[in-house]
């Protein structure tokens, strides 16, 4: 049902990118959240042809971009034969309908760019379920005819009134009809999901959380030494994998997580719930951490902020600074060689020393298994403590 009214995205597009400087932003801080954006579109199997910024204040309340932006925009998706344009930022339903009258193009923006990862993404039926209801609930006041059936027919853009009208009518009562059979489908799954999870209560439970593409699922397939993807994609994992892991005679689950992202818009948060449920009913949180990204402390503030808006920054949780190996400090260009000579083995002193000095942090290599010993030891530590509050009786182990 879902594809009847999308204009889904195919392999191999092409694409141009749209954001606003606002004064309040840097220049470089758009330029990140662009990265971010063609990097969710490559996910997708987007090309990404060009990008177009302008400064604006506020969003011009019909087109986004002031007229002259547009008709840049326009001169380019012409001459380039450009299959869809991208905006960094959600767009209003009048927007989307000048935006594609306009263009005559596929108009996206972040949120549906990411419901659609999440929707190719999802494998269990809940996340299913989720991402679809939640696609729907965005369409259904910003459909148009280039998301009609007609448009499939090429008979959508071009028809004046009349037929083109009837058939978004006729979407818009299917979505509804559709919004209501799966939050009757969602309701029966999360009480499945709620019986499960309360039958795991006798054991310790542990969550992988991060930003996302930061190494967690590589971690979770170490650990576990089970078959998990792990692609340098955003959003590779969108549900939550759950598998048993035992250390020095501790069992305990652990739980791989969707990875945040900056500008990940508020009401998406519910497309991914059943991995979020994961992490609110986890007894220990493992933040992983890609210390190599030049924007590491900013992705670390995302994920806190969404772990306090799901409430769940109570419980005790190891730093985990993955990608030590491709970790490089600022070096200053006027350097010689000879005074940078073993600068490299000094640099995770530095980074602990100028970074952290907080006990529950561990700095690791996931793919080159460096300082793996010392996070098991870590991991260790927290799961025993958990453990011994649940079964009081446990005789106390050493970590070996």
């Amino acid at each position: 049902m879902i594809d009847e009214v999308s204009n889904k995205i195919e392999q191999g597009e092409t694409a141009v990118l749209v954001a606003l400087i606002g004064s309040h932003q840097k220049e470089d801080t758009v330029a990140e959240y662009i990265d971010e954006l063609e990097f969710l579109a490559n996910t997708l199997g987007v090309e990404t042809l060009n990008v177009f910024t302008q400064k604006l204040e506020k969003p011009d309340k019909k087109s986004f971009v002031g007229k002259g932006k547009l008709e840049e925009i326009i001169a380019y998706v012409k001459a380039n034969d450009v299959g869809m344009v991208i905006f960094d930022d959600d767009l209003s339903p009048s927007q989307l309908r000048n935006l594609e009258k306009a263009l005559e193009i596929k108009i996206y923006d972040r949120s549906l760019l990411i419901l659609d990862i999440f929707l190719k993404r999802a494998q269990t039926a809940q996340a299913k379920t989720q991402v679809e209801l939640d696609r729907y609930q965005y369409l259904m006041p910003r459909l148009t005819r280039m998301w009609t059936h007609l448009e499939r027919q090429r008979g959508g853009t071009g028809t004046r009134g009349g037929a083109g009208e009837k058939e978004i009518e006729t979407d818009r009562r299917n979505i509804r009809n559709q919004i209501t059979v799966l939050k009757e489908k969602l309701k029966k799954i999360e009480k499945q999901g709620i019986t499960q999870r309360k039958s795991r209560g006798n054991i310790v439970r542990v969550a992988l959380v991060g930003y996302t593409n930061v190494g967690k699922s590589t971690l979770m397939r170490i650990l576990t030494k089970a078959d998990v993807l792990a692609e340098n994609k955003l959003f590779a994992t969108v549900d939550a994998t759950v598998r048993k892991v035992v250390i020095n005679q501790v069992p305990f689950l652990l739980s791989d997580t969707v990875g945040f992202i900056r500008k990940l818009p508020h009401h998406l948060i519910e497309s991914f719930k059943s991995t979020l449920d994961e992490i609110r009913e986890a007894d220990v949180l493992l933040h992983v951490v890609d210390v190599s990204h030049p924007a590491f402390e900013d992705h670390i503030r995302v994920v806190n902020e969404t772990l306090k808006d799901i409430e769940a920054t109570d419980k005790p949780t190891i730093l985990v600074y993955n990608k030590i190996d491709l970790y490089t400090p600022e070096s200053d260009e006027t350097e010689t060689e000879e005074e940078t000579e073993g600068v490299e083995t000094d640099t995770l002193s530095q980074l602990r020393a100028s970074h952290f000095s907080n006990d529950d942090a561990v700095f690791i290599s996931a793919t080159k298994k460096e300082n793996m010993e010392e996070f098991r030891k870590k991991i260790f530590e927290k799961v025993e403590k958990k453990h011994f509050t649940i079964f009081p009786n446990y005789l106390k182990n050493e970590y070996y």
